[in-house]
């Protein structure tokens, strides 16, 4: 269950300086580093919910997930003496990844706090890249606690997963290039975690597809940002029992709640089980390998919870899924 956050009454509901030209500049910064991602559809999807869907799959993004776009344009900006430090993130797998990607793309040593328990892929691919991973018991200390002191015990610039605007940016790209792509939406439906992807969309979305409204979906046990939208009082739950891993961030940032409350139209949640049909679905009707998290929207739209429109754009934000547990989840 979703709980006011102590600090909820200290977060400015003004307007916080994300616009739309800050994700052009974004797109500029990005071109020639990341992929730009395929936009795909099905029939039998179109069927199913009465609609035509456009799917834009970061599930084919490099690192596997849409988080490079932020990473990469954080890190960019970055001075001279923060880039001599190194950098420091904290990430339950899919931003730790893209942050070690980008910072070896940009020659930027970087550090990352990650939860012992994360998916064992996502731990390889982080180290793969080239961070040093620092693994930590969720029971004992939380992960912002630590990076605080590590950071500065070591003077590292700290790079926040989803709460910086130049992060809100480079996400934004995603819808960016979704619209571009499969031309003006009737509806964007948006995975939730922090919530910087979701601002970013809808930032991007208000400016490409006026009239488009823009729906953010996050797990049921996880539902603080649907609570923090509704109540206008941002709401924390901690470490939510879901298999969506990469939305399980205990609640909206003083960035992205603003955000959120002042571009997204409405937030929806969806359980479990429907995350495995929808990931079942993918895999089965499209050839898509997803995981839980990136799969939410669609969840949301296979099972009803949001209507299909007459033109539905669909962003899947990655496909970092542990192979055994996929198994387990589809036998």
């Amino acid at each position: 269950m979703a709980n006011p956050h102590p600090a909820g009454t200290d977060i400015n509901l003004d307007r916080i300086e994300v616009s739309f030209a800050d994700i052009e500049a974004a797109a500029a910064r990005l071109a020639g580093v990341v992929h730009r991602t395929p936009v795909m559809r099905s029939g039998t999807m179109d069927e199913r919910v009465g609609g035509r869907v456009a799917l834009k799959c970061e599930s084919f993004q490099r690192a596997g997930a849409f988080k490079i776009r932020g990473a990469y344009n954080a890190l960019a900006q970055l001075g001279v003496e923060d880039r001599r430090r190194g950098v420091l993130t904290f990430s339950s797998g899919n931003h730790a990844q893209a942050a070690a990607l980008a910072g070896r793309l940009l020659g930027i040593d970087v550090q990352v706090v990650m939860p012992a328990d994360a998916p064992p892929v996502k731990l390889a691919a982080t180290r793969g890249y080239g961070a040093t991973v620092i693994t930590y018991e969720q029971k004992e200390t939380s992960r912002e606690a630590l990076a605080a002191r590590i950071a500065k015990e070591t003077g590292r610039a700290v790079v926040p997963p989803y709460d910086h605007p130049h992060i809100v940016a480079g996400q934004g790209t995603a819808a960016l290039e979704l619209i571009q792509d499969a031309g003006p939406l009737d509806l964007l439906l948006v995975p939730c975690g922090g919530g910087g992807l979701l601002s970013g969309s809808a930032i991007a979305a208000a400016a490409l597809s006026p009239g488009c409204r823009v729906i953010g979906v996050e797990p049921e046990a996880g539902a603080d940002a649907t609570a923090s939208f509704r109540t206008g009082i941002l709401h924390r739950v901690d470490d939510p029992d879901t298999i969506a891993d990469g939305a399980r961030t205990p609640h909206l940032g003083r960035v992205t709640f603003p955000l959120v409350r002042r571009y997204v139209h409405d937030m929806v949640t969806v359980p479990d089980d429907a995350l495995v049909r929808a990931v079942r679905f993918l895999a089965e009707r499209m050839k898509l390998v997803v995981e839980p998290t990136g799969a939410l929207a669609v969840a949301a739209l296979l099972g009803g919870v949001v209507p299909a429109a007459p033109r539905t754009g669909v962003i899947i934000s990655g496909g970092n899924v542990d192979l055994a547990a996929l198994a387990r989840w589809l036998a």
